[in-house]
């Protein structure tokens, strides 16, 4: 029984006393065997599309300087993006909905970034603090301003994708339990309406797992 909108992002959720609920974060492994299938199937081929695509795409952003980088990237991709859709069948956990997931997974590639980029490259993080064309008496604040928008950058990436999580699974909720007291042909517009938001719900977690690897990716050809 549902005791308030928010119970659906509980994870505290047991049987036996486990707490099972995050163990859907590895329901994504599932969909790996497809890539050893002899013959590729469609499921496979559309697949690899989207990642060579990714792969592109990624690899203009960072450069040629590291080879295979773009991976980290496409697999940060693909388990958001799992995760996300997983969200979207009835009875499964959301885990991209929790800053536990989402602020693990920016904090550490953020704090990756910045100890590489201050070991290797310090002086290129320190020319970047300031904006070419700053006058000289504008300094001190542009380092302060750069500086306090680099240390949130985690956290706005984390934010960004739980709450656009959370928004659109509340949003599936209010509308569901209205339903209740409507009569047949309220009832068919609302189903409607259910299904127009699952789709758009659908393209949110395609968007938010490609916005989240775009980012980091730039981010990360910051530091070089």
């Amino acid at each position: 029984m549902m005791t308030n909108l928010f119970s659906i992002f509980d994870p505290s959720t047991n049987i036996l006393n486990l707490s099972l609920n995050w163990l859907s974060t590895f329901i994504g492994l599932m969909f790996i065997p497809y890539s050893f299938w002899m013959i590729p199937n469609r499921h496979f081929i559309i697949w690899n599309f989207i990642l060579n695509k990714l792969h592109n795409e990624f690899k203009t952003l960072l450069g040629t300087k590291i080879s295979g980088s773009t991976f980290i990237f496409i697999s940060l991709f693909s388990f958001i993006l799992f995760n996300n859709f997983l969200g979207l069948f009835p009875y499964i956990f959301t885990s991209t909905s929790h800053l536990t997931i989402s602020l693990s997974i920016s904090l550490s590639l953020w704090l990756s970034f910045m100890i590489y980029g201050w070991l290797n490259n310090t002086q290129h993080m320190f020319i970047h603090m300031i904006p070419q064309g700053t006058p000289s008496i504008l300094m001190p604040f542009m380092v302060l301003i750069e500086t306090i928008s680099n240390i949130i950058r985690p956290m706005t990436l984390a934010v960004r994708l739980t709450a656009n999580m959370i928004a659109g699974h509340l949003l599936l909720t209010l509308l569901s339990s209205t339903g209740n007291n409507m009569y047949m042909y309220m009832l068919l517009i609302l189903i409607f309406m259910q299904i127009l938001l699952l789709i758009l719900e659908s393209a949110v977690a395609v968007i938010q797992s490609y916005v989240i690897a775009i980012l980091s990716t730039l981010y990360s050809s910051e530091v070089n």
